[in-house]
């Protein structure tokens, strides 16, 4: 078990390129998540083990990103159309699965969303309008590359039926968390402006799923739209 009875881990990343960061500043915003603080783009890959110890990525043909409404009673049930991600996370993605030791005899599925959120006095940026949750997969990685002037944002995690959540806290700038996603659930406070201007967190989520499990395709659109189990 990579991630222990806790079933999550803290771990830092390496510095973001001055790319990367830009590249938040030109997502368009998400029509389906948010209510219009939410900036967006979305990728899938195949990953499989290489004879080095590395992951080798391949990337999907672009497709529409579909979840089940048991995981997502919000987006959950529909469509939703985004741009593909034009910068490399590959990177940052190959620590993840690296510190989650993920299972080098099968190859995986991986869906990526890069996601900006912003608040404004008056205005806060949800996070996770769906509230507390799973994602459906085997495994999450949350990632944190940037935090200007908004307060709140606390990550919160829970055990099966608890009332409280039994860890949390703020992700800092170049910090990630990585989840068993099958044994906790979790949740996301609004993020609020700290200074009365206008101000955003930006960060990057990768959900991991064994490739037999099939959450690529016709069939895995086709039971997610029609209210169907994983």
């Amino acid at each position: 078990m990579p991630l222990g009875d806790a079933g999550f881990r803290i771990i830092d990343m390496p510095a973001p390129s001055d790319g990367l960061l830009a590249s938040y500043e030109e997502l368009p915003v998400d029509a389906y998540m948010g209510n219009g603080t939410r900036y967006k783009k979305f990728s899938q890959y195949r990953l499989s083990a290489a004879a080095d110890g590395s992951w080798s990525f391949e990337r999907l043909p672009h497709r529409d990103y579909t979840a089940f409404k048991k995981f997502n009673a919000v987006g959950g049930g529909m469509r939703r159309t985004y741009l593909p991600i034009d910068v490399d996370f590959t990177p940052l993605i190959a620590l993840g699965a690296r510190e989650l030791d993920l299972d080098r005899g099968e190859d995986w599925q991986i869906n990526v969303h890069q996601n900006r959120t912003r608040a404004e006095l008056g205005r806060p940026g949800p996070l996770t309008p769906e509230g507390v949750h799973h994602d459906g997969h085997e495994f999450v990685m949350i990632g944190v590359l940037d935090r200007q002037r908004v307060s709140g944002g606390e990550t919160r995690l829970w055990r099966p039926g608890a009332d409280a959540p039994f860890w949390s806290g703020a992700l800092e700038p170049g910090q990630a968390v990585l989840l068993d996603d099958k044994a906790i659930a979790h949740d996301v406070t609004d993020v609020v402006s700290a200074t009365g201007e206008p101000g955003h967190r930006d960060i990057f989520i990768v959900a991991f799923s064994r490739w037999t499990h099939k959450w690529y395709g016709d069939d895995h659109d086709a039971a997610a739209l029609s209210g169907g189990e994983d």
